[in-house]
């Protein structure tokens, strides 16, 4: 199972009006742009972030099935922690189990009101894995 990072706008300009099911976000010249399509191979947890000015980023939003969750406290995402020391691209960004599990750690200690929601969407991810687990011959 592989989970991934996206972009997601500026938080200044975005953060305010993120709601589950946003598809767009406004650039910094004010133009409306359509989030991009997660790429068929990230198909664990999906995290989109925003960049708060001075270089900092923030997941913001968790997404995997029909789960759908806007943090109310975002994440600050520490590269090494979170991303494997992988440097934010243009495209989505690949993360391992270990690395999506610590900011998923994060985001419930940081949101402890979406705590079950989290819960719900870790339990939906572990099962989808278990099931794509090879079965021993016993």
């Amino acid at each position: 199972m592989q989970h991934g990072y996206m972009y997601s706008g500026a938080y200044e300009l975005n953060y305010p009006n993120l709601r589950a099911g946003t598809s767009s976000y406004t650039t910094t010249d004010g133009e409306q742009r359509a989030l991009p399509a997660w790429p068929d191979d990230i198909d664990g947890v999906r995290v989109s972030y925003m960049e708060k000015s001075g270089k900092k980023f923030f997941a913001v939003r968790l997404q995997h099935a029909d789960h759908d969750i806007v943090l109310e406290n975002p994440v600050a995402i520490d590269p090494l922690r979170h991303m494997g020391n992988r440097r934010f691209a243009a495209d989505a960004v690949m993360v391992s189990d270990d690395e999506a599990s610590a900011l998923l750690d994060d985001a419930i200690r940081e949101n402890p009101d979406k705590q079950s929601e989290i819960a719900l969407m870790i339990n939906r991810v572990n099962q989808l894995r278990r099931a794509a687990r090879p079965k021993s011959a016993s």
